[in-house]
């Protein structure tokens, strides 16, 4: 053999040896290990490569496609020698099995994957990439590649094999409809179903839903997607519509969508709750609802409207809370305590640019009595004074009054009166809760209880009513004792009077003691007591006069008015009028004793010589005389008394032939009058004249007509 011919047959050996390094040589069966890479150079080895996806997922009907590159050596073939792919099934005979896509075309492929496998690309470029059309349950499988050029490159891919996974049909077609579709106005909407439009076959596509069966317009199919021209109607709003699609093989897939179509607010709602729970109760249309002072309570607003509508809640037109348009459907009030200040009319407004809704629902709340208070309204005011309970309320006698009992409740509390300890009947009265007093008197001060109750409680408030008035003088008196002349003067009125005492045209004020004269003064409650006393003889001009005085008035008495004593502000024209009357007074009563005096025989005890001549206020009239005034007494009245005193008897043995003849002259002021007003302090006056005779004696016989007798005359 010749040296060129050895060469060759080396290089036939080396080419072969190559064939196995990387997969299997075309033709040696699936089952067939590839040659000991140890008999070959390292380099070889990498002259066989195929990159692929190892695992590739496709669901039921669809198609996908599977990217594969290759390399080969560059030896035993020419650029212009054709390259020959094949993918094949695993456990399938190279030599005798068919491939499931080639592009060779005088290779046959399987029945079940002709049409539907198809090899892209050309392997001379190195592109080994497959499609798959309308996958179907039993092309599950692995696969590999082989590649043949030339003479020489013959080889599969085993080591590089592609898990092909199919799964149930999950993809759903897209419907793309505007946002908000305007009512009678046409709008488009588009079904799409994605896949590859030049190697997967088109699927057919199907509208259904109520808003088509007044459409006319009929859809348009493209490869994978359609186009429906509709006009809504108002009644479209939420309808639903369906776009299906239907694949070769009879599967389909579907998917719906429902209107959007532009309106304005409706079926709007209120909902409530009275815990922090999810539980709601639905209310009616203008509803109303009851809860007590301190519940919760939730108030939930829904509205359906397009575009969304803003919602609001407002009490009283002030808005209390608010949802903008992108936010919930609902909007929420929370009421976490409720109060008296919380009711009133809840409204929820649901507005949007075509229009607005709104419904309300009134919150009553439930509490007993609180903020009891009573309005009063004097006769001389205009504007009326508000009172709490524990204050005083003062009023003058003779005002009218009107009190008014006011209370927070609800439900609303029925309203009473107590006067004291007892309850007062107002069933004439068209408002229990009105107490009137048309003439307030001195005997009305006391405790006024206005009280109130409704189902949950009960208040009262209690006012102190005291009455105010004018002074009133009350019997002053005059008596004789060691010290000397002693005068009492009494008298009421509200608030306490002060009491004043004129010695003639002086004034003694308070507590003192000045010399010749003392005055002591006490008070008690509405009642001023006042004494005044005199350490000196009476003197003929002596006048004595009493007065009370307090904010509400004045009240002036004269006790003691002497002949020729002059009355505070008077003058001496008055005193000598006073005189002379009383000089005129005493000349007719000596006339009137003589004429009516009787002798009487008797045994005369004879007088003890300078007996003294008592002055005592008793009413023993032997031992002296009394002089006494009442209130309502002018300043400018007659003399009160005139004091004379009868000798005193020295012995009790009488003589019974001598005749004794004594009188005792008082004079007595009126008795107590009704007081007058306030300035008034005149009064009237009578004078009373008694006139004694002996004691009546022991009765004698019968012829015997003589008698001790005695008359009294009282001048008026």
């Amino acid at each position: 053999m010749s040296p060129l011919a050895s060469l060759l047959m080396l290089l036939l050996l080396w080419g072969s040896a190559c064939a196995g390094v990387w997969g299997s040589p075309a033709g040696t069966g699936a089952g067939q290990q590839p040659q000991s890479p140890q008999r070959f150079p390292v380099s070889r080895y990498r002259s066989y490569q195929l990159r692929v996806q190892e695992v590739v997922t496709v669901q039921e009907g669809l198609c996908v496609s599977i990217p594969c590159t290759f390399s080969h050596p560059w030896m035993g073939w020419v650029r212009s020698d054709p390259a020959h792919g094949y993918w094949f099934r695993e456990q399938t005979d190279v030599l005798t099995g068919a491939p499931v896509a080639t592009n060779n075309p005088e290779r046959k492929v399987e029945e079940g994957t002709r049409g539907r496998f198809q090899l892209l690309g050309d392997p001379k470029d190195g592109s080994c990439s497959l499609l798959v059309r309308d996958a179907r349950r039993q092309d599950a499988a692995n696969y590999f590649f082989q590649v043949e050029r030339g003479n020489i490159v013959k080889y599969n891919y085993k080591e590089h094999m592609v898990t092909l996974r199919v799964t149930d049909l999950m993809q759903k077609p897209g419907i793309y409809v505007p946002e908000t579709l305007e009512p009678g106005r046409p709008a488009t909407l588009l079904c799409v179903f994605p896949g590859d439009p030049e190697g997967c076959p088109s699927p057919t596509f199907s509208w259904t839903g109520v808003a088509l069966s007044s459409q006319g317009a009929a859809p348009r199919n493209y490869i994978s997607f359609s186009v429906l021209p509709v006009t809504p109607r108002p009644q479209d709003h939420k309808a639903w519509l369906t776009c299906g699609v239907e694949l070769k093989n009879g599967v389909s897939s579907s998917n719906k969508v429902q209107l959007r179509v532009a309106h304005a607010p409706k079926d709007l709602i209120i909902s409530f709750s009275l815990t922090n729970t999810s539980v709601r109760r639905l209310l009616g249309k203008d509803s109303r609802v009851d809860v007590k002072k301190g519940q919760f309570l939730r108030l939930l607003c829904a509205a359906d409207g397009h575009p969304p509508p803003t919602l609001s809640w407002v009490l009283s037109d002030r808005v209390l809370s608010w949802s903008p348009p992108s936010g919930p459907r609902s909007l929420i009030l929370e009421l976490p305590q409720v109060g008296p200040k919380d009711a009133g009319r809840y409204t929820c407004r649901s507005e949007n640019r075509l229009g607005s809704q709104q419904r309300w629902l009134d919150l009553s709340v439930h509490y007993p009595p609180e903020n009891l208070s009573v309005m009063v309204s004097p006769a001389n005011r205009t504007a009326m004074e508000n009172f709490t309970n524990g204050m005083a309320l003062p009023v003058l006698a003779g005002q009218s009054l009107c009190l008014i009992c006011v209370a927070d409740s609800r439900p609303p509390a029925t309203l009473s009166w107590d006067w004291g300890k007892l309850p007062l009947n107002l069933s004439q009265s068209s408002d229990p809760g009105v107490l009137e007093l048309p003439r307030v008197q001195k005997e009305d001060e006391g405790e006024v209880t206005c009280r109130a109750r409704n189902s949950l409680g009960s208040q009262h408030v209690t006012l102190h009513l005291s009455v105010l008035y004018p002074p009133e003088l009350l019997g002053p008196s005059c008596s004789w004792e060691a010290e000397g002349l002693r005068c009492n003067c009494s008298a009421r009125a509200r608030p306490v009077p002060s009491l004043l005492w004129w010695v003639g045209d002086r004034l003694v004020e308070g507590n003192s003691s000045n010399i010749p004269v003392t005055v002591t003064s006490i008070s008690e409650g509405p009642w001023a007591n006042s004494s005044l006393t005199l350490h000196e003889q009476l003197s003929l001009d002596l006048g004595l006069h009493c007065e009370a005085r307090n904010d509400h008035g004045l009240h002036r008495v004269t006790v003691l008015q002497l002949p020729g004593s002059p009355e505070p502000g008077g003058g001496s024209v008055l005193a000598a009028a006073l005189g002379a009357g009383l000089t005129a007074l005493l000349g007719l009563c000596s006339c009137l004793i003589f004429l009516m005096v009787k002798t009487c025989r008797t045994k005369t005890a004879r007088p003890a010589a300078g007996g003294p001549r008592g002055r005592s206020v008793s009413s023993d009239t032997s031992r002296g005389h009394q002089w006494k005034s009442q209130p309502g007494r002018p300043p400018d009245a007659s003399p009160l008394a005139v004091v004379t005193s009868p000798p005193a008897v020295a012995s009790s043995h009488l003589e019974e032939d001598q005749e004794l003849h004594y009188a005792s002259l008082v004079f007595r002021g009126l008795k107590p009058q009704e007081p007058q007003d306030q300035e008034d302090t005149s009064t009237n006056e009578y004078s009373e004249i008694k006139i004694w005779g002996l004691k009546p004696q022991e009765p004698q016989d019968q012829e015997d007509t003589s008698t001790n007798e005695y008359s009294e005359i009282k001048a008026h």
